[in-house]
């Protein structure tokens, strides 16, 4: 019987609050959040966890080690520049004092080491056991089996599991690699990477990164631990911006919602963001009409006996005047419009009335 997960606003809220007490110790978390950033190309975000990791013990050699694994899946120029960015990292605790461990240097390779046989034994390893071949593309087999896990995962600074997360924390943050985050979740538990420590590494990332990466890692750890979860589809708050806690309007509202007023006029257009399952109550704009108009995210707009109406981005919807409402997010997803009143008249107000319940809600698909 599947397990069930649920990723709601509140169970996402309460996941973020136990990072505190994850399986994963703090040096791995540092590990997965390096390696999000690095992917990401978040250059600040890589400062600010490479000073955390230091903080917290990691050594230079680890963090170098990190970093340079990751050309072999995020290419050399993200992997350079995040070396740089090491690099200026180091430099900046060194002009303020701060202790940063050199650790040590991995071991020397025999003479008579085999990049070839090395890596497919680790190879196979990550796939449980059964030796895997790319017959497609030879040459690429080739270079996943001799330098990938020969040349690369056999360097003794950090063990296989540390290496697992290090991928998993930055396919996560790559759009597209669905196929790969998924072999590699799968793969890792077989590295020494537990069940515990992967079901860890989406709070973190939605903590520290983004929903996004987070919401690609739940989708992954949840296929190959065979548990069943609701997740929830984010926006990119980069182009429309979250803004700050609607507090004024709290009371009108079930959920969390957030305004951003977009150009400073008054009666301009506010971007208003909805948290998941996020409503307004019922309620009538007298004497003008109000446009929505959605830039994110999917929701929902109804007006009072007639049936809801799906808002994705690109729907446009002018409200009477004198007809009652509501809008709000869908239950699987945020969700941003914009919003202003046109044809504003003398006295023009709005009449907030009562809520949404979770009975008309919960029939919304």
């Amino acid at each position: 019987m599947l397990a069930a997960l649920s990723l709601s606003a509140k169970a996402q809220s309460q996941m973020v609050r136990k990072t505190d007490i994850m399986e994963l110790t703090t040096r791995q978390q540092s590990l997965v959040l390096i390696a999000s950033m690095e992917a990401k190309g978040d250059m600040e975000g890589l400062a600010a966890a490479l000073n955390t990791a230091f903080d917290n013990r990691l050594t230079i050699s680890e963090a170098k080690e990190a970093l340079s694994q990751l050309y072999a899946y995020t290419g050399f120029p993200r992997s350079l520049n995040a070396l740089g960015a090491l690099q200026q990292v180091i430099k900046d605790r060194e002009a303020k004092g701060l202790t940063t461990e050199q650790g040590t240097e991995a071991d020397a390779l025999p003479a008579d080491y085999d990049a070839l046989k090395a890596g497919t034994s680790v190879q196979t390893q990550l796939c449980g056991g059964k030796p895997y071949s790319y017959t497609f593309a030879p040459q690429t087999d080739y270079y996943l089996k001799a330098h990938l896990f020969g040349d690369i995962f056999s360097r003794s600074i950090l063990s296989f599991s540390d290496r697992e997360l290090v991928t998993i924390g930055a396919i996560a943050a790559l759009p597209g690699c669905e196929p790969q985050l998924l072999a590699h979740v799968s793969g890792s538990l077989n590295m020494g990477v537990t069940r515990g420590q992967l079901r860890d590494i989406p709070s973190l990332l939605r903590s520290k990164v983004g929903e996004v990466e987070a919401n690609r890692a739940v989708k992954a750890v949840a296929s190959v631990l065979n548990e069943l979860v609701e997740t929830v589809d984010s926006v990119d708050f980069s182009v429309w911006p979250k803004g700050k806690p609607n507090t004024a309007y709290a009371k009108y509202f079930i959920g969390n919602s957030y305004l951003a007023d977009m150009n400073g006029a008054k009666g301009g257009p506010v971007n208003v963001t909805f948290e998941p399952r996020c409503r307004n109550n019922w309620h009538i704009h007298h004497n003008c009409v109000q446009v929505l108009i959605c830039v994110a995210g999917r929701g929902w707009y109804q007006e009072w006996g007639k049936p809801a109406v799906e808002m994705t981005p690109g729907t446009v919807i002018a409200i009477p005047e004198g007809v009652k409402h509501w809008h709000g997010a869908a239950r699987d997803s945020w969700f941003q419009h914009l919003t202003y009143m046109a044809k504003v008249e003398k006295d023009a107000s709005s009449e907030w009335l009562e809520p949404v319940t979770d009975e008309v809600y919960d029939k919304l698909k």
